[in-house]
């Protein structure tokens, strides 16, 4: 498994891409169609993603045999020493081969080398599959939480954290 730093148009693109075929394939049940399409085009566009990029969001593409498998997202906030994990997301082909245990392995060590003691994330409180996933992991749930994300939708979540051992 390779992971890479998103910058250039062609992996943000990628990304969009992935983005595009997760989310229809494990969301739309959850959801529904027209709220997929609507986060797809606020929250993992190729302009949203390069916005999120500039602002300061760290984007990892995950290869695995040249082949491009996932990405996550993660929000540093040095100043209070945590992280938001906002996307970690993988195709459902690789799910379950520990693969999202790699990539968490990884984020945790980019976060520890930055100081960064505490992950958070939200999680729809319908996705059973992920919430178990971040168990495992070792995250905890540590709140509920149901914003307004605009054109009549919200996201109903789960917040959940882990705390890292020591920084490095």
């Amino acid at each position: 498994m390779n992971i890479i730093d998103v910058h250039s148009s062609r992996d943000i693109e990628t990304v969009a891409n992935l983005a595009q075929e997760i989310w229809n394939e494990h969301f739309t049940p959850i959801i529904g169609q027209p709220q997929v399409n609507y986060m797809l085009k606020q929250f993992q566009s190729q302009s949203s993603i390069r916005k999120q990029i500039a602002s300061g969001c760290l984007y990892l593409l995950v290869k695995q045999n040249s082949r491009n498998i996932g990405y996550a997202g993660l929000i540093p906030d040095n100043g209070k020493h945590t992280a938001q994990l906002s996307k970690f997301y993988l195709l459902k082909s690789v799910r379950g081969q520990g693969v999202g245990r790699e990539l968490m392995h990884h984020i945790e060590e980019l976060c520890q080398n930055r100081q960064i003691t505490r992950i958070w994330l939200t999680v729809n409180r319908f996705n059973s599959g992920p919430i178990a996933a971040y168990r495992k992991m070792g995250f905890i749930q540590t709140d509920a939480v149901v914003q307004d994300i605009g054109a009549g939708y919200v996201m109903d979540d789960f917040i959940m954290e882990k705390r890292l051992s020591s920084a490095t």
